[in-house]
């Protein structure tokens, strides 16, 4: 499993890439903020580097996540995110009014969601699985609207 506590350096060398200065900043910001966006990414990177350009935050994180170096999620409505937390199939809980997203562990034991009831011939190995619902600040401010 990856995490944001494997040093940056030794993670893109581990994976055989190169270690170039937005790669090392695209894995410090995604392990220090799970489930960014990529404008976000690219906002914090420049914040970090200076000038960067879009195409080369976005072509690190393209090529951190095809190395398994993060993760990349596509909740419904939302733009892509990015996450350091890997090969684990962990899930997500996500809020439906402020897009909070949470990691969950697979609901039981390890990876019983990767057995299918029908695989038709693919090597399953990976499931995404997200779960909605109302995040509890949403819920109090709901209920804070109520009560006015």
């Amino acid at each position: 499993m990856t995490t944001a506590t494997e040093g940056p350096e030794q993670a893109l060398r581990d994976a055989g890439l190169r270690v170039t200065s937005p790669r090392l900043a695209v894995l410090v910001v995604v392990g220090t903020t799970p489930h960014i966006a990529a404008e976000t990414v690219a906002t914090k990177v420049r914040e970090r580097l200076g000038t960067v350009s879009t195409q080369a935050v976005y072509d690190a994180l393209k090529v951190c996540t095809a190395a398994g170096l993060m993760r990349r999620i596509e909740p419904a409505g939302s733009p892509a995110r990015y996450e350091r937390r890997t090969g684990d199939n962990h899930h997500h809980l996500i809020c439906r009014q402020c897009g909070r997203i949470e990691d969950i562990d697979c609901a039981i034991g390890h990876a019983p969601c990767l057995t299918a009831d029908d695989d038709h011939g693919f090597a399953i190995d990976e499931a995404e699985v997200n779960y909605w619902g109302v995040c509890p600040e949403c819920r109090a401010s709901e209920a804070l609207l109520v009560a006015d």
